[in-house]
């Protein structure tokens, strides 16, 4: 018979294979062609690399550093 501590291991094991399996389905979407933000075109290999991108490099970052200062 297993000892808790197993079952445990076993339960965090598929909570963590269910979270990388969402993540997988939830990263294929179609990437913008135009950013969001200043309305400019998004280099195709951003868009390559980042599936689903929605901003260009500059408002990413603007964007991300916003975030990163109403977090803090």
């Amino acid at each position: 018979m297993p000892d808790l501590m197993y079952l445990v291991q076993q339960r965090n094991l598929d909570i963590l294979s269910h979270q990388v399996a969402a993540c997988r389905i939830n990263s294929i979407r179609v990437s913008a062609s135009i950013c969001e933000d200043c309305q400019q075109p998004i280099p195709a290999a951003r868009r390559a690399a980042f599936p689903g991108v929605e901003r260009c490099i500059s408002c990413q970052e603007i964007t991300e550093q916003k975030l990163k200062h109403y977090r803090g």
